[in-house]
């Protein structure tokens, strides 16, 4: 398990990122059009993704071997939020903790399947 990135979900991907960059000093990383950028900041390797949606909530998100098997063995001791669904290139679950926050898992599983 990794964190790669914190998520930090958005009803405006620009205006976030003049924030993050312009004020904080970030350096855009990548982007997937105008809805996702993610942002290196000094002095670490965790990136801030910029995720245009106004419903979820900002939290770490983790890379591991296999979403999958994690929520087959430790689901039971987090609350589901949103069960793991298949995304380009793997598989992706939301979870809360006991204090309440949100917590995002990704793996690249069947990214270089085919």
């Amino acid at each position: 398990m990794k964190l790669e990135f914190l998520y930090v979900p958005t009803a405006d991907v620009t205006a976030s990122l003049g924030v993050y960059r312009d004020v904080l000093g970030a350096t855009e990383i990548w982007r997937e059009g105008e809805a996702t950028v993610a942002l290196g900041l000094p002095g670490t390797a965790v990136q801030v993704m910029l995720d245009l949606d106004d419903q979820a909530s900002a939290g770490p998100l983790f890379t591991v071997e296999s979403v999958l098997d994690f929520h087959a063995t430790r689901a039971d001791a987090l609350v589901v939020v949103k069960e793991p669904a298949e995304i380009p290139g793997g598989y992706m679950a939301t979870y809360r903790d006991a204090g309440g926050t949100t917590i995002y898992l990704l793996d690249q599983s069947t990214a270089d399947v085919g």
